[in-house]
């Protein structure tokens, strides 16, 4: 049918979950084909769903209104359907009708496919590309000697006089002043969970004088910058 184009993949850990992209635009006149491939899906007895929107050009309300109209059955199922990869003006529409509510939303397939395998039980780590870098370091605690002109001396009585210790207050740091990256990842190391949008808008306030980026240029910095997906956020997070 013209002004839409579907394709079906199984992807996953236990390859259960279903990978649905949609190409083109959908609206009052596709939005029936989108329904059909659903129905399909579910009579395979699979509830696991992930909508990649990364080709699609256009949604209308009738369209939102396939996937919310059975989120609930796919829920009660034991299910959910995850929306990954929209464009900045799809997304804006989604945002806008308050659809974001309703149904979660990712940057990429990888985020939401462990999200489900985690939800399973899954452990993502086992084959995980980023597996080979890990190291372990033993936790280690050390007892330095006090030297010579720091030692606690005995007073008058025999007691133990404590000397002043200064204590350094790290000066706060303007974050409105900070270079375009550093708020980036201040904003990061605050909540890894944010995705890019809610960086976006967190970029835009006072804090960090009203920073604005294009969500293209944003994704290009998170890229460059390995911070892509939220797991690769919330690693940087624990290193720090």
């Amino acid at each position: 049918m013209q002004g839409i184009d579907l394709s079906l993949n199984y992807i996953g850990a236990k390859s259960d979950i279903a990978l649905l992209e949609v190409k083109g635009f959908l609206d009052t006149a596709t939005s029936t084909v989108v329904s059909n491939k659903l129905r399909e899906i579910f009579n395979k007895e699979i509830f696991q769903l992930v909508i990649d929107m990364s080709s699609v050009n256009y949604v209308s309300s009738a369209g939102w209104g396939v996937f919310v109209g059975e989120i609930r059955n796919i829920r009660e199922s034991g299910g959910d359907l995850k929306i990954v990869q929209m464009t900045p003006d799809v997304y804006e529409v989604f945002e806008m009708l308050e659809f974001n509510r309703i149904l979660d939303y990712y940057e990429t397939i990888e985020e939401s496919v462990n999200d489900f395998d985690i939800c399973a039980g899954v452990n993502i780590t086992n084959g995980n590309k980023w597996k080979k870098n890990a190291t372990s370091v033993p936790k280690v605690n050390i007892e330095a000697p006090l030297p010579k002109d720091l030692a606690v001396k005995p007073g008058a009585h025999g007691q133990k006089k404590s000397k002043s210790r200064f204590v350094f207050t790290k000066p706060k740091t303007d974050e409105a002043r900070l270079p375009l990256v550093e708020k980036i990842k201040a904003i990061v190391i605050d909540n890894p969970n944010d995705n890019i949008l809610q960086i976006r808008k967190k970029l835009n306030t006072q804090r960090f004088g009203f920073e604005r980026i294009g969500f293209l240029k944003l994704r290009t910095i998170l890229k460059n910058y390995n911070l892509e997906t939220r797991d690769k956020r919330y690693r940087y997070y624990r290193s720090r």
